[in-house]
């Protein structure tokens, strides 16, 4: 919400400075996020009067003027296009100091004295571009300072206001919360009943009731559309974010600012019949204000003539009976449209509305008739015009129920003893209608604040006016016990640290993800879909940690980051019986060299096993099993399988070269997408008896087809392998002469030892030879000679 700061203080002005205005606000919990002033700083610029001109007679370009600024007639040389006799503009006196650091001296242009400069609104600052001088209204008065004139010592709030707080859209919901706050009394705008001149009305029907409860609307007949919107009006309207169309659309938009109703005007001669609120029919269109012609859905509510729908109610009106500039009558609405009925539906468009953005979050539904006579008050004012007699349908408008806060009870959720008289108080400061009989008070919430529903909404309103600031810190007293920390599990937390000691840094991204990464990273056709996205390219749920991995390298490839590594842990999402399965999981990247530039190690970019040593870092003491197997975000031949215990737990593996291709990434990283569940669980520790007799290491070479997967191997011996056996490890791979070209020598390292005894060389040569025999019985290998 963005509103001028003197709008503001003329509903309420506290003796506040800005920033601590901005201070107290924030600390209310409508929080300020951005403050700035009206213009950038410059001194020295006042209201001129151009008296007269000649051309500069060594330059085509140039005028000479004779300029009023307020005291002695000024010559000033100026190249505006529009510069002309009569015309009052922004001077630069002779000391001024402009936006940019531009100093105005006294200076020859052409061998022509200047003192001064006439200035267009760009070189004020006040605009991005301009196309000559800016020309002020007749009646500005010479000699005025320009910032006074144009009231440019103005500062813009900007707040951040949370979902629930629709009472603030507006700057009267503002001025509410600061008088409550600051205890200064509120100036509300004086509306006097509006008395109708014309018998011309339009009738209205709901056939909505629930969607709409309360439509109420004017004919305003003989308006002027051509009339100039007042400065004022337009100032204001600018500095909040909305720029100046034309007067009857400036009067909604203003009202809808001021007062939080959005409003809509009708061109009447465009209106056939009356007026009926109902929701769309099937194979109905709808050309918009914005350009765009939208398929109407069943669930979308609409305003409606006997011809077709006017109107998407609460979002925006229809191009075919907008105003223009040859409308004489109006039909001026003013409604209360059920929150539920209008939100998601925008969005579900491709745009948004300032309207919408009100109603899916609720506007004062009391106030319906206030906006309505404060909207024809002033487009009679600016557009003349005679109003006719209210046309209103009503229906059943939202209950709200009385809520019962206790004085006790307040005392103890806030910590701090405070009595009724002062609770009474600060409900009587935030407007609110009560009763109050032995500590217990009965409470209405008002119209246009549905954030208040049960007992602990008033409290947060007691707190919020007593002052976050003023609540003593008190420190917890309690005592505390070590808990138990079993050496069979590990915290999450553990992991993590695991993975920064192994150069990882931790990512938090989005579980909301665009529907392409799902397709492309996990074959998914049937993601979860949310209901209400929050945009776009966030309308479903991730399956899997690889795309949000993804596009925080790209972010760091665009910021010339060339080593990166990176992990995540989070919730995936995924139909399952029915049902939804939340699996948490953790995923890690890595990318660019393995290690970091040095001399001591050569340099080579990080590959498959990289990322699979670290995968067995995280798994140790258990020891994984890695099976070769497609996934649909890896290299077919660079993807493996991670199992433990004979359940799969997760994949390691590169890139596929399609999506690093398509996410326009110079080369493939190496990855890796766990189950988290089983890498807290940890097998206690179990004492072995360490040998005191020397161990004997034997190199065992075979030579095996090269299909042959040298886990197959490993399994094999595993199952049969001798007592005195300790480790057994693969240390090469050969392929080249002396090997043929479908066949491969693998080389193991086997290590043998016995607790008891020294192995003699028989008992060294039995086991060599048992695994030599299970090797080639199964494998048809052969020993490498």
């Amino acid at each position: 919400m963005r509103f001028s700061e003197n709008w503001l203080r003329t509903f309420v002005n506290p003796s506040l400075s800005s920033e601590a205005l901005g201070h107290a606000l924030t600390m209310a919990g409508l929080e300020l996020e951005e403050l700035e002033p009206a213009a950038p700083p410059f001194e020295k610029v006042v209201v001129a009067e151009v008296l007269s001109l000649v051309k500069h007679p060594d330059a085509d370009r140039l005028n000479v003027c004779q300029v009023n600024a307020g005291g002695e007639t000024l010559q000033i040389v100026c190249g505006a296009s529009n510069v002309a006799a009569g015309l009052k503009v922004p001077c630069a006196l002779v000391g001024a100091a402009l936006p940019g650091g531009l100093a105005i001296k006294q200076a020859k242009l052409r061998g022509v004295e200047s003192f001064g400069m006439l200035c267009s609104a760009k070189e004020l600052g006040l605009a991005e571009e301009a196309q000559g001088l800016m020309v002020l209204p007749a009646d500005a008065p010479v000699g005025q300072s320009i910032r006074q004139y144009l009231d440019l010592d103005d500062q813009l709030f900007t707040l951040k206001l949370t979902p629930n707080r629709s009472d603030c859209l507006s700057v009267l919901g503002i001025a509410r919360e600061v008088s409550a706050i600051t205890g200064t009394p509120l100036n509300v705008p004086q509306v006097g009943e509006i008395q109708a001149v014309c018998d011309k009305t339009l009738p209205v029907a709901l056939e909505a009731p629930a969607a709409c409860p309360r439509y109420a609307g004017r004919v305003i007949a003989g308006v002027n559309a051509k009339a100039r919107t007042p400065d004022w009006m337009a100032q204001r309207l600018e500095r909040s974010g909305l720029r100046a169309i034309s007067p009857l659309v400036d009067v909604t938009n203003y009202v809808l600012l001021e007062m939080g109703q959005p409003l809509h005007a009708f061109d009447l001669a465009k209106i056939q019949g009356g007026i009926t609120v109902r929701f769309a029919k099937e194979g109905e269109r709808l050309a918009l204000l914005n350009e765009q012609t939208v398929k109407l859905e069943a669930d979308m509510l609409v305003i409606a003539d006997q011809a077709g729908p006017l109107a998407l109610a609460g979002i925006m009106g229809g191009a075919a009976s907008a105003v223009g500039d040859a409308t004489t009558d109006i039909f001026l609405e003013s409604a209360f449209f059920a929150p539920g009925v209008i939100a998601g539906r925008s969005r579900r468009l491709g745009f948004g509305s300032d309207s919408s953005y009100r109603f899916e979050r609720g506007v004062d539904f009391a106030a319906t008739l206030k906006a309505l006579d404060r909207a024809t008050q002033l487009i009679v004012e600016i557009c003349g015009g005679q109003p006719g007699p209210v046309a209103e349908a009503m229906a059943e408008l939202p209950q709200r129920e009385p809520v019962r806060l206790r004085v006790e009870r307040v005392k103890r959720v806030l910590g701090i003893a405070l009595d009724g008289k002062t609770i009474g108080d600060m409900l009587g400061r935030l407007g609110l209608a009560y009763g109050e009989q032995d500590g217990v008070f009965e409470i209405t919430p008002p119209s246009y604040r549905f954030d208040l529903a049960i007992e602990e909404d008033f409290i947060e309103e007691v707190a919020r006016l007593y002052g976050y600031d003023n609540v003593p810190a008190h420190p917890p007293k309690a005592a505390t016990t070590m808990l138990p920390a079993t050496e069979s599990a590990r915290s999450l937390s553990a992991v993590k640290r695991l993975l920064v000691d192994r150069e990882y840094q931790e990512i938090v991204s989005y579980a909301f993800v665009d529907e392409s990464w799902e397709r492309d990273f996990a074959a998914n056709a049937d993601p979860v879909r949310l209901l209400n996205p929050i945009a776009a390219h966030m309308s479903v749920m991730r399956s899997t940690l690889v795309g949000g991995l993804v596009d925080i390298l790209r972010a760091n490839l665009n910021r010339k980051q060339a080593r990166v590594r990176i992990f995540e842990s989070g919730r995936c999402f995924a139909k399952a019986g029915g049902g939804f399965a939340q699996p948490n999981r953790i995923g890690g990247l890595c990318y660019g060299a393995a290690m970091p530039e040095q001399w001591g190690e050569t340099a080579r970019p990080v590959d498959f096993y990289d990322a699979k040593a670290d995968v067995e870092a995280l798994l140790w003491p258990a020891v994984a099993r890695f099976e070769a197997a497609e996934h649909p975000a890896f290299h077919p031949g660079q993807s493996a399988r991670v199992s433990l215990d004979g359940k799969a737990i997760g994949w390691v593996g590169v890139l596929h070269p399609r999506w690093r291709q398509a996410y326009d990434l110079p080369a493939a990283p190496a990855m890796f997408e766990l189950d988290v569940e089983p890498l807290l669980q940890r097998e206690k520790p179990v004492y072995q008896e360490v040998s005191k007799f020397p161990p004997v290491r034997r190199d065992l070479a075979l030579v095996v087809r090269e299909e042959t997967a040298v886990q197959s191997l490993l399994d094999a011996l595993q199952e049969s392998l001798p007592e005195t056996v300790v480790n057994l490890t693969l240390f090469d791979v050969y392929r080249g002469k002396g090997v043929d070209s479908d066949k491969k020598s693998l080389a193991f390292s086997v290590l043998l030892q016995d607790t008891r005894k020294t192995l003699t060389d028989e008992e060294v040569d039995a086991a060599m030879a048992h695994l030599v025999q299970v090797l080639t019985t199964r494998f048809d290998a052969k020993l490498r000679t």
